[in-house]
């Protein structure tokens, strides 16, 4: 991390008003960045959107709620989460 002097990089403007809150201390600003989404990167966003999908249809489908549990090793609350979930 790279320290800079708020009065040699800020407009005096910004440097009064960023004072108002934090004088005298240290801040971090966060880069600039547009990062992914949880398990985007590692295609496990993916993943368990196509095997949501895979629940939603096997429901529609007829089967029922502890069979998908078991099928999925997921407990029945979380495939009503998935199966009742507003699209």
């Amino acid at each position: 991390m790279d320290y800079k002097k708020g009065s040699e990089v800020l407009p005096a403007r910004l440097l009064k008003e960023i004072q108002e809150y934090v004088e005298g201390s240290l801040v971090y600003i966060p880069k600039k960045s547009n990062k992914a989404g949880w398990g985007y990167v590692s295609g496990a966003r993916q993943a368990i959107d196509k095997r949501n999908k895979t629940i939603s249809r096997l429901f529609e489908q007829g089967e029922p709620i502890p069979v998908l549990a078991d099928q999925f090793h997921l407990g029945e609350d979380t495939i009503k989460k998935i199966v009742y979930k507003k699209k």
